[in-house]
């Protein structure tokens, strides 16, 4: 049977008929579409309406909706933030930021496609959403009201970029930005060393790599002697997350897909396990890991101006970065000494390997 937006949707009907509380991504994982295309079949409904892609336009207007909850996630991570979106800076354009203590973005528009404005009905109440997707599909990131949120500012929004085409079909193109890994004698890894121990920012590291075409774990193999790069047991991320809530120390959780980077800064709380989901539930952040696909953990060191800058740097099987801890800083400012406590003594515990060196 050709796949037509009308037997999509249908399908999808079904399939919510079996699975009521099925959400939106797995559906589209289990009809195998992107869900873009599978939101899109509800486009022309008073449910979803189909955005211009005015992505730097709208996010422009979106502090005027008030608090929020700003969501970005990849397979295995989900970051849920409220706040204001403020100080935007949208200009640049490699990377867009919002940077507040809430709200604190790193955007790359080049893989942004589509939005949508989404009604959905949660629990008898409407709960309303801007939705930004990539070219794939995927989603990107989404914005969601709150009780605090304004509704009018909204509305009007969704008019103002409201999109002529509300056709019920989303079109979608591959996106891969893999990077393939060189063999290890084929990088000139003494210059790349030398250019860690010499780092003076952290933001530095990723031109680094680049220069050197390495992939991110494989760096990470390649690190200088020392303690610059460590592996550890997956089961470290949740030591050093439950240690700095148990000793009240702000952290910095970092969480990211193809088009966005969502930043939490602050202390974390609320600690809960449900399924194979490890969770972070206070009442204005919220963090889901699917602990068992933490599969290479790394205890990360870069020299700064500042002083070294101490990381936790998750990877998937495939080697994406998933989630990353920092503790609390800001340019100037020393790193933690509280946070490099803990994070010296979860290294301790659950070291596994160092770094090849060669």
């Amino acid at each position: 049977m050709e796949s037509t937006p009308k037997n999509l949707k249908a399908r999808w009907e079904e399939l919510k008929q079996a699975q009521p509380h099925l959400r939106i991504r797995n559906a589209a994982d289990s009809l195998k579409v992107s869900e873009a295309e599978l939101l899109a079949t509800r486009c022309g409904s008073d449910e979803v309406t189909r955005l211009l892609p005015a992505f730097k336009e709208i996010l422009q207007e979106v502090e005027s909706l008030g608090k929020v909850m700003a969501l970005t996630r990849n397979n295995d991570v989900v970051h849920e933030r409220k706040g204001v979106y403020l100080n935007a800076s949208l200009d640049n354009p490699h990377v867009g930021l919002f940077v507040g203590e809430d709200i604190d973005l790193r955007i790359f528009f080049k893989s942004w496609d589509s939005a949508f404005a989404v009604t959905d009905t949660v629990r008898g109440k409407d709960r309303h959403s801007l939705q930004f997707f990539a070219k794939d599909g995927e989603a990107i990131h989404k914005i969601y009201l709150t009780a605090k949120s304004n509704l009018d500012k909204y509305q009007a929004l969704v008019s103002k970029y409201r999109h002529e085409d509300q056709a019920d079909l989303q079109t979608v193109h591959a996106w891969d930005e893999t990077v393939e890994e060189h063999p290890d004698e084929n990088i000139d890894v003494a210059a790349f060393q030398e250019g860690w121990v010499n780092l003076e920012d952290t933001h530095d590291f990723f031109g680094l790599i680049r220069k050197h075409k390495l992939t991110r774990t494989q760096a990470l193999r390649l690190a200088p002697a020392g303690n610059y790069a460590i592996k550890v047991n997956p089961q470290a991320f949740r030591k050093v997350v439950t240690l700095a809530a148990e000793r009240n120390t702000p952290i910095m959780v970092f969480v990211g897909n193809k088009g966005m980077i969502q930043i939490h800064t602050g202390p974390v709380k609320k600690l809960l396990d449900h399924q194979d989901w490890f969770n972070i539930m206070d009442p204005d952040f919220n963090l889901h890991v699917k602990e068992p696909h933490l599969k290479d953990v790394w205890v990360v060191r870069k020299p700064t101006k500042d002083g070294v800058v101490t990381a936790l740097e998750c990877f998937d099987a495939q080697g994406n970065q998933i989630v990353q801890l920092f503790g609390k800083r800001k340019p100037g400012i020393p790193e933690l000494a509280a946070w490099q406590e803990i994070i010296a003594e979860v290294e301790k515990e659950t070291t596994l390997q160092e770094s090849v060196n060669v």
